[in-house]
């Protein structure tokens, strides 16, 4: 079929760079490393194996901050030079079959290669982020994610720990008493960014999904108790997602692991998905923060990303839009049809708060996450009501087989889907691709097919007094859980100062349904006095959120001392989420209490200074920051792990962190303490502090 989009095709695709795979195809990448966990440094080989398709002067290897200790071009030392970030050979290269290039090189990365104390012991977890931070830190290789390359990973390291890494484990070999040596085998190509490794101590769930595949899904001993509630559904969505996206499972095998500290909530490494141990939950925290949407979200870009990848950023929504609406669609399978239309109606309220901004069009390489993954779902969706099922899926399959293990664009996927269901698309793609501002009105048409998303928009056209008065005629909303997503909107919109309010309020609070009673313990503000025995029961609800929000409220709201007593021996005990999102609470309140446990004061704050240091989870150190922060109880201990935090590599984190420690230093008694401790400060702490203190 005729392209369609002509002239945005054009503008899209009219200027770029000659690129090294017109020239070169780097078939194999045969890698042999050793890591070490004391030293922080990697260390081996790499060989690849390419074709020289068109005669070349030069090739280029992308590798960051690296010794190069040696390399050789079919087994002839070559010159070559290392501009810090790329090895450059200049030498014509003419056509030929089977090259070879070898790199013996060692690193000490910065970033991409990350070694992770763990809590209670010396041991790490050691594990890659590739994705917009490159895996040529740690690995000689391709920044560019058009060079598809199949890598066989060998990896030498402590023999205490697992090593886990993209393709299947072929062989494992110990060595001595103190390494070992895994090896890995990929039988298909795919972008440096994905190459992927984690290594700790941790045991392994497996199953097997019923087309056969392996899945492995790792876990950290002392974490046993978490893994029920954490892969909770797995071999569902997997099996789900196989067949409702139609083309089988592209790789050997599929593994997840979680790993401490994580950048990103997960990352969808070449059949080994990387995610962030604050997903591991218990039966109670499954409710509140569970994995199934990143679980769902990172196995969905095992196809959308990696069996097929964008052929540059622009593109983005082709990986990310694809993953999020297919994780809704699991999300729908495991917690039904309203489910699914509530996440499409909260999306559209976010992207048209976007709108208020300007909105970002969906083909904006520098978009924001909201757009290329909520806008991007949308559009998935939409498209799909647009051209019907049969011909959405046809589409899908057919794209996932055309470019499988290699590049694509947005005029790739759309000619497919144009072609496939003979509808023609241009207006589609301007309105939800190509403009800035998200089609609002033609989203909320499409929630209208279904009954709580419609209620939803209907509610948002309602004054606050109509919005009392159909709570008031639908009293069966408070006692039925299919319907708490309304009765949470509702209260969004309530104080509970009036009789009629306080009513609606009440038959929420005593309603049978966790969710619904959450939206009081987050929304009721303030609570009234003839509340406090019924809101006192939420500090024993089946939520660590709802607890956690019900006893800041009630030791707020009700002063005396003899019921913040009562508040806090209710809750003693409690950790939340691994967070530690109410035991910090807690041990604030009962430091702040008086007369409360007198005689434990020190070893409640002693434990909540305990929390900021580096090996404690970068969560846990952030609410213990912040609590001492707001009671004024930073000591030297707690200043200086403050200021190693800054240098954190999860920008989140290390963001808050510089932040509050600017905010101490206007302090003048802290600023004494800090220009104190100065000198006790590793090299690197100690200039970052200087140089805070200066301004």
């Amino acid at each position: 079929m005729k392209p369609i989009f002509t002239s945005l095709i054009i503008f899209l695709f009219s200027y770029s760079y000659a690129q090294q795979t017109q020239y070169i195809d780097i078939k194999k990448g045969t890698v042999n490393i050793t890591i070490d966990p004391d030293a922080e440094t990697v260390s081996g080989e790499v060989i690849y194996t390419f074709k020289v398709i068109e005669i070349t002067d030069s090739l280029v290897i992308d590798a960051r901050n690296m010794e190069i200790k040696s390399l050789s071009l079919n087994d002839k030392e070559l010159a070559y030079s290392n501009t810090g970030s790329q090895l450059i050979i200049n030498k014509t290269l003419k056509p030929r079959e089977n090259n070879s290039l070898k790199i013996a090189y060692k690193a000490s990365p910065k970033k991409a290669l990350y070694f992770v104390a763990e809590n209670n012991n010396d041991q790490k977890q050691i594990w890659t982020q590739g994705q917009g931070k490159y895996t040529s830190n740690w690995l000689p290789s391709f920044d560019d994610m058009n060079e598809k390359v199949e890598f066989d990973l060998s990896i030498t390291t402590n023999s205490l720990y697992k090593v886990m890494a993209n393709g299947k484990l072929i062989d494992k070999k110990v060595n001595n008493n103190t390494t070992s040596t895994w090896k890995f085998d990929m039988q298909h190509p795919m972008s440096s960014y994905l190459v992927a490794l984690a290594i700790g101590n941790y045991n392994v769930k497996e199953e097997v999904a019923k087309s056969g595949i392996p899945l492995q899904q790792y876990y950290s001993p002392e974490d046993e108790k978490y893994v029920t509630s954490t892969y909770k559904h797995s071999k569902r969505i997997f099996d789900y997602l196989e067949e409702e996206i139609g083309v089988p499972f592209p790789w050997q095998n599929y593994k997840q692991v979680p790993v401490k500290d994580f950048l990103y909530a997960g990352m969808e490494n070449t059949s080994l998905t990387i995610f962030s141990d604050s997903y591991l939950v218990d039966s109670i925290g499954f409710v509140d923060r569970n994995y199934i949407n990143v679980n769902a979200h990172e196995l969905v870009h095992q196809w959308f990303g990696d069996l097929v990848t964008e052929e540059s950023s622009t593109h983005h929504w082709l990986q990310e839009g694809f993953a999020t609406y297919y994780a809704l669609l699991a999300e729908r399978e495991i917690f039904g049809d309203d489910y699914f239309y509530e996440q499409l109606y909260n999306s559209a309220k976010q992207l048209e708060a976007l709108n208020d901004n300007g909105g970002e069009s969906l083909l904006n390489p520098k978009a924001s996450s909201l757009t290329f993954y909520q806008r991007g779902a949308w559009a998935v969706f939409a498209l799909r009501k647009k051209i019907g099922d049969r011909a959405f899926e046809k589409s899908v399959k057919k794209y996932l087989k055309d470019y499988a293990y290699k590049n694509a664009n947005t005029h790739d996927f759309i000619n497919i889907a144009a072609a496939k269901s003979q509808i023609k698309l241009e207006d589609f793609v301007e309105k939800w691709l190509v403009n800035t501002e998200f089609p609002l009105e033609e989203a909320e048409q499409l929630l209208l097919d279904n009954k709580t998303s419609k209620t939803l928009l209907a509610l948002d056209a309602m004054s606050k007094e109509e919005v009392v008065t159909y709570a008031q005629n639908n009293s069966k909303i408070f006692t039925s859980e299919e319907q708490s997503a309304i009765a949470t909107h509702i209260l969004k919109r309530l104080i509970p100062t009036s009789e009629v309010e306080k009513a609606i309020f009440l038959a929420a609070l005593q309603s049978e349904v966790l969710k619904t009673r959450q939206a009081v313990a987050l929304y009721m503000n303030p609570i009234p006095e003839e509340f406090k025995t019924d809101f006192e029961k939420l500090l024993s609800d089946g939520s660590y959120l709802t607890i956690e929000k019900a006893l800041m409220k009630l030791w707020v709201s009700f002063p005396f001392i003899k019921d913040r007593a009562q508040f806090l021996d209710q809750t003693k005990g409690i950790t939340g989420f691994r967070d530690k999102n109410v035991e910090t609470l807690w041990l604030t309140l009962a430091l702040i209490t008086e007369n409360y446990h007198q005689n434990d004061k020190k070893e409640y704050y002693d434990t909540l200074v305990s929390y900021t240091d580096p090996k404690q989870h970068y969560e846990v150190r952030q609410h213990a920051f912040q609590y001492l922060y707001q009671i004024k109880g930073f000591d030297e201990a707690a200043l200086k792990s403050l200021i190693q935090a800054c240098k954190h590599p999860v920008w989140q984190f290390s963001k808050f962190s510089r932040q509050l420690l600017e905010e101490l230093i206007t302090d003048k008694d802290y600023r004494i303490v800090l220009e104190g401790i100065v000198n006790d400060l590793p090299s690197e702490e100690k200039v970052f502090l200087e140089q805070k203190l200066k301004r």
